[in-house]
């Protein structure tokens, strides 16, 4: 009904204001060639801490998926959050829907902002986009996590019965939720235990204020995604690399974990948390957190290899 109160407009406000107040300042920039690209970027850098890149998922903008991370990360690090092409306010009037040229745009991105060297923590999609820009751009990219991350996938997993999903069609649907029955049905694929009773006025309003933007441009994303892909063609990065995987990730299986942490062999060590799922960064913030901390400042520290929540699973 016009003139009520949106739930999903005041809590990503909500998120405006608490990334301001954790030091950062929204920033766009133009790349050329049709290209805009939003960033969440420290309001002082400061030359004295190592920095850091953000990559979200598809879902929301990139406020919705960092936020909790933010407090005791902007501490450490010089913390650069974008919004992907197509998300946010990211967009380009070019025809390229590749994980390549989204890390390529990132990579302008933080060369615009003066960064010439940064780690980088992906989420899912931004997971695809971490890789290629570690992949493209070695001398760049200092460490590597990936969370949730089938970057190794191949087209025929899918034809093979690995996903909860038969065709990309379905996948972009329920990425792409326009109806809360699908908004349901990906929040019951992403959560362990997904709420039961969340009303469908709130999932009508989080899906009008999300996700009716950019629909044709996101799809073509996930298609880019799924074209022709073979695990012989991945190259192996050399940065060392955490892989954070949810144990019962229905959207990413962890069969793909494991396949990852094979591909690039002892250059990356693999973490199983116990009772997430894909959505390991809400369900499991604190605990992903850990993880985090312990591979990008802590990493000098002995790893105690514990096959439970609270510790390193290594494959």
């Amino acid at each position: 009904m016009a003139g009520c109160i949106s739930f999903t407009a005041t809590r990503d406000r909500c998120f405006r204001f608490s990334f301001s107040n954790a030091g950062l300042k929204s920033a766009t920039t133009d790349l050329g060639q049709g290209t805009i690209m939003h960033c969440w970027a420290p309001k002082a850098h400061k030359d004295s801490k190592p920095n850091l890149l953000l990559l979200h998922g598809f879902g929301a903008n990139a406020m919705w998926q960092w936020n909790d991370f933010l407090p005791p990360l902007t501490r450490r690090f010089n913390v650069y959050v974008p919004d992907l092409l197509f998300f946010g306010d990211s967009h380009t009037s070019r025809p390229d829907r590749t994980e390549a040229f989204q890390a390529q745009c990132v990579a302008a991105l933080l060369q615009a902002h003066g960064v010439r060297t940064s780690s980088v923590v992906g989420i899912s999609y931004g997971g695809f986009v971490a890789y290629s820009l570690a992949a493209q751009f070695p001398e760049r990219v200092e460490k590597v996590v990936l969370c949730c991350a089938g970057v190794c996938f191949e087209e025929k997993d899918l034809d093979e019965g690995l996903f909860q999903v038969k065709s990309v069609d379905e996948a972009a649907e329920i990425l792409l939720p326009q109806t809360p029955e699908k908004l349901r049905q990906l929040l019951r694929l992403a959560f362990v235990k997904p709420s039961k009773v969340t009303p469908t006025c709130f999932l009508t309003d989080y899906i009008n204020v999300m996700c009716t933007e950019n629909i044709q441009e996101r799809k073509e994303l996930i298609e880019s995604l799924y074209k022709d892909r073979k695990l012989s063609d991945l190259p192996k990065i050399t940065q060392p690399t955490l892989i954070i995987w949810g144990e019962k990730d229905l959207v990413f299986p962890i069969e793909l974990a494991h396949r990852l942490k094979r591909h690039l062999g002892e250059n990356a060590e693999l973490v199983v948390i116990k009772n997430a799922g894909h959505a390991v960064n809400v369900e499991k913030a604190n605990e992903m957190y850990k993880h985090l901390r312990s591979f990008l400042i802590d990493s000098t520290a002995p790893i105690v290899q514990k096959n439970h929540s609270n510790g390193r699973h290594v494959d």
